[in-house]
């Protein structure tokens, strides 16, 4: 069900003339860099106070008074067909017309998991009512679901979404006892009775999967929707609400006995067939599957959710995004069913959960809606079987408000400039934008990018070679924030051959933009007087966006630089990338592979060109090594550790004898910008720096 939302939320495009959110531009400020704008939203006993004018507000920004230069009245026209603006016919048309500030930008948000099936029929046709009401003829509206991110969702007008939304109706899962995606299925065969029997554990591990899934998709859509445009958001959340999950010690705990499996890589061993190292299991899945469960099962054991939610709540006041989170349930008195819902039964259903407990889980739930609508000045529609009125009132709520715009005494600092906006007028209830990210100086020049300075007053030698390192590393990827239809990457290292003589290798990564249609790949090797070294041709299939290719070179080689060029041919036209690449003396490797896994990439580990990730996915740095990994830590930009967040570093060996020392991070806890993972295997220290983005 989960992917038949998504491809209702994909199928859109095919309706309407829609925004295309890999194209989403920065946020900028239109008339004078330091201009900025402010929607406010007035309320007298929850209604709108519409007759204001400009000299009865006041605008504080940092304790500052501001001079309000524009003053708008906005009132959103009834939804009707033919009475807004002329329907874009192009994607520029529409990356303009969302900018309007005075056309509303909205957010339908579905959370399946959380929603049982029958409110999820109850609920729709309310949602579309409410839909028709508050959608003017300017405005746009997308529909996300995770494990959607907001470079999936499309933004058309009311009527696309509207019968899409009719189409499709029965969406919510929560309830349902079967697996609901790959990972769920492994934990329902990792933990029934066949296997270590222990249901309640594999149970609690999808729950938490599952709240981790949502959480992931909002974090991904506060930090991204930033970008969208400055004036306010809105986003409509339907969901049950989430349990907010704290740290578990007791879900970590050794299981005892022949139960416990040590998470990590599979062991290495003699592939029967060739003789040679193999990382492959011998009991094929089975191990395979407990291994991972088991390290997933420490890593949901950690996670904090009641942390996340803070930041999630911080993060869209700095985005003007307002939350509007709407319990499908109504008034309700219990959680669960009589007998709690179970993936994973074992030898005898789930006990009924005491009543205190439930009463515990219910207000968790309504508190967390709560704090998320009260944090971002929206309204939570909870506890109610009214809910029809409550959303009328939410209708009203974004109806009508005031834009103001100021020049901003502050400085182009690039930090967070708080905003405060008072109404003169008695009873009168303001809410309004809390801040805004204000550009740098450097922001202003096109074309050049600010150097990285190293670690001031380093206080060893070591610390000062650590930070040159880092300014090193993190320069090579200042200029890596543009969106390209081609990407490169490449490290180069040896291997042994069959005579026991060590082998060149170029390991590169093609990676291409568009996922639907894939790519043919020549990939090369030229060495420093330009001459063809070694050749080879892959693939990238489609619905993939990416392949790791071994370019060994057809003779002996030695150390120097070269140059890897990648050609992809594709539906829409061929694209050539060149990478300078040096080849260290044997037996010592250069540079570093890096490996994504996340809701994109459908929670698979995918070899990846592209040094920008999100926060709701993890990094693997794989670097070629002789020797076994040391230590690895993550660093900041200019080489200082962060050591709050753990890495867990491992070595593997391919099936080609290749070994790697590698570093896997997990980068919800970080904010977005430039990041080092320190890699240390044998007496070789590699700095692989990579730039989380909203």
């Amino acid at each position: 069900m989960r992917r038949s939302l998504v491809a209702l939320a994909v199928s859109t495009a095919a309706a309407a003339v829609l925004v295309a959110q890999d194209q989403l531009p920065q946020p900028t400020f239109r008339a004078e860099a330091n201009y900025v704008r402010v929607d406010v939203f007035p309320t007298r006993n929850g209604a709108p106070v519409t007759d204001l004018t400009a000299a009865d507000f006041e605008v504080i920004e940092d304790r500052a008074p501001q001079k309000i230069e524009q003053f708008e009245h906005v009132v959103i026209r009834a939804a009707g067909v033919g009475e807004g603006r002329p329907e874009p016919n192009t994607v520029a048309q529409s990356l303009q017309a969302i900018q309007d500030p005075r056309a509303r930008v909205f957010v339908l948000f579905l959370d399946p998991a959380h929603v049982e099936l029958g409110t999820s029929k109850k609920i729709s046709q309310t949602l579309v009512n409410t839909l028709n009401r508050l959608m003017g003829p300017d405005d746009y509206v997308g529909l996300m679901v995770p494990p959607m991110t907001l470079r999936d969702v499309t933004f058309a007008s009311r009527t696309v979404v509207i019968q899409h939304l009719l189409e499709r109706d029965w969406w919510g899962k929560r309830d349902s006892i079967f697996p609901q995606d790959e990972v769920e299925e492994q934990y329902a065969y990792c933990y029934d009775a066949r296997v270590l029997n222990e249901p309640a554990i594999g149970n609690e591990m999808i729950l938490r999967h599952r709240e981790q899934q949502t959480f992931d998709a909002l974090e991904d859509l506060v930090l991204g929707i930033r970008n969208l445009r400055e004036e306010r958001k809105a986003v409509l959340a339907i969901t049950d609400g989430w349990l907010i999950y704290r740290p578990n010690p007791s879900l970590a705990r050794p299981l005892g006995g022949d139960k416990d499996i040590p998470p990590g890589n599979p062991p290495i061993g003699v592939d029967p067939r060739n003789g040679k190292l193999s990382t492959a299991d011998s009991n094929s899945y089975g191990q395979t599957a407990l291994r991972q469960c088991e390290l997933d099962r420490q890593v949901l054991a950690k996670i904090d959710d009641e942390t996340r939610m803070r930041t999630i709540i911080d993060e869209a006041n700095r985005a003007n995004t307002s939350f509007y989170p709407v319990d499908p349930r109504g008034l309700t008195v219990f959680d669960e069913s009589i007998v709690p819902s179970s993936v994973i039964s074992g030898s005898r259903p789930p006990p009924m959960l005491p009543l205190q407990q439930e009463s515990a889980q219910l207000r968790a739930r309504e508190q967390g809606l709560r704090q998320l609508a009260e944090g971002t000045d929206g309204l939570a529609v909870v506890a109610t079987n009214n809910i029809e009125p409550a959303l009328r009132r939410v209708v009203a709520d974004l109806s009508s408000y005031y834009l103001l715009g100021y020049y901003s005494t502050g400085k182009l600092d690039g930090r967070f400039h708080s905003i405060t906006v008072r109404v003169k007028r008695p009873g009168v209830t303001v809410r309004a934008r809390r801040g805004y990210q204000a550009l740098r100086e450097s922001d202003l020049t096109v074309g050049t990018t600010a150097p990285v300075r190293a670690a001031a007053m380093a206080t060893t030698n070591a610390e000062a070679a650590i930070a040159a390192a880092a300014s090193s590393a993190v320069a090579k990827i200042v200029n890596s924030a543009r969106d390209l239809p081609l990407r490169v990457h490449a490290t180069a290292g040896w291997r042994l051959g069959p005579d026991g003589k060590p082998v060149a290798v170029f390991w590169t990564v093609g990676e291409v933009a568009d996922r639907i249609a894939g790519a043919d790949l020549d990939a090369m090797v030229l060495n420093g007087a330009g001459d063809l070294v070694s050749s080879v041709k892959a693939r990238i299939m489609p619905g993939t966006t990416s392949t790791r290719i071994a370019i060994v070179p057809d003779g002996p080689v030695s150390a120097g630089d070269y140059t890897v060029r990648v050609k992809s041919q594709g539906p829409a036209g061929s694209e050539t990338v060149s990478l300078p690449v040096a080849l260290a003396q044997a037996p010592s490797a250069s540079g570093a592979m890096f490996v994504r896994r996340g809701p994109t990439t459908g929670n698979k580990d995918v070899p990846t060109a592209d040094v920008r990730f999100r926060r709701s996915e993890r990094v693997r740095v794989e670097v070629p090594s002789t020797a076994d990994v040391t230590s690895a830590r993550l660093l900041d930009k200019t080489g200082k550790p962060i050591p709050a967040i753990p890495v867990t570093a491992s070595t593997r060996t391919d099936g080609d004898g290749v070994k790697w020392a590698t570093a896997d991070v997990l980068l919800a806890p970080l904010a977005p910008g430039d990041y080092i993972v320190e890699v240390v295997a044998g007496e070789t220290r590699t700095l692989a720096a990579f730039r989380i983005v909203p």
